[in-house]
């Protein structure tokens, strides 16, 4: 068998192969036409981009979020050969609960030849965070030379944040930090008011009375923690509420 004959063997096998696949793809719904094929990822991209900025909007205004958003649609695949929808396109948010981050979604056509597509998209939300401005050990009490606030994509923030530098001021860390490192919640927590061996106030109230005594502390103790006191007066040991430096308060 010579060259000539192989190629014309390979072009009668593809004629073959088309002539049954073509009408298949029609009966799918697919469309031959090439102008109409061709605007398909504009008609797609338009229609997400449009859903997204309002489902976004309506985001920060329900949560009274500030913040600057940037939403980017993935590419879509060229290969796509569904036809232009004679309908408007049904758009809706498949994953996740919330605009925010890695999206996806589900574009649908409900005209005469439907059809249904995922588009994945990525929204960034950007706002002020609190943040370390220098390296901070581990129990540091944290003052404000210590953070500045600094725009961060919050989507990425899988742990939280603190929106506002009061959220952190006179807390104590949990963790060592570095700087322009992101203060999450659990990287901070109360700290401690009175410390072991301090002297404080007992105050007890009852019916209108109040009955203060002098006191020890005998643990640290964080603003509205229980923590155990010897009576000075009678050494008897009860468990108090811290609430304020040298200031506990006994239920009665």
């Amino acid at each position: 068998m010579n060259a000539k004959t192989t190629i014309s063997h390979r072009l009668l096998a593809k004629r073959r192969l088309l002539t049954a696949v073509l009408p298949a793809l029609l009966a799918f719904g697919y469309s031959t036409n090439a102008s109409a094929v061709a605007t398909l990822p504009e008609q797609l991209i338009g229609a997400s981009q449009e859903f997204l900025e309002q489902a976004v909007a309506e985001y920060l205004q329900r949560g009274d979020i500030q913040g600057r958003e940037e939403i980017q649609i993935s590419q879509l695949d060229p290969r796509l050969r569904m036809p232009l929808c004679d309908q408007e396109l049904i758009v809706a948010l498949e994953s996740p609960a919330q605009p925010i981050g890695r999206v996806t979604l589900r574009v649908r056509c409900a005209g005469s030849a439907p059809w249904t597509v995922f588009v994945p998209a990525q929204v960034r939300l950007f706002r002020e965070v609190v943040t370390a401005s220098r390296p901070l050990k581990r129990a540091a009490v944290l003052g404000e030379a210590d953070l500045t606030m600094a725009e961060r994509d919050v989507g990425q923030l899988n742990q939280g944040y603190l929106s506002a530098l009061p959220q952190a001021i006179g807390k104590k860390l949990t963790r060592p930090l570095m700087p322009d490192q992101v203060l999450a919640p659990q990287h901070v927590e109360q700290a401690e008011l009175i410390r072991r061996g301090d002297q404080v106030v007992i105050t007890a109230r009852t019916a209108g009375i109040n009955v203060r005594m002098p006191g020890e502390a005998l643990s640290d103790g964080a603003l509205g923690r229980q923590i155990s006191v010897r009576n000075q007066r009678s050494q008897r040991v009860v468990r108090a509420r811290v609430t304020g430096p040298g200031q506990v308060e006994v239920a009665m």
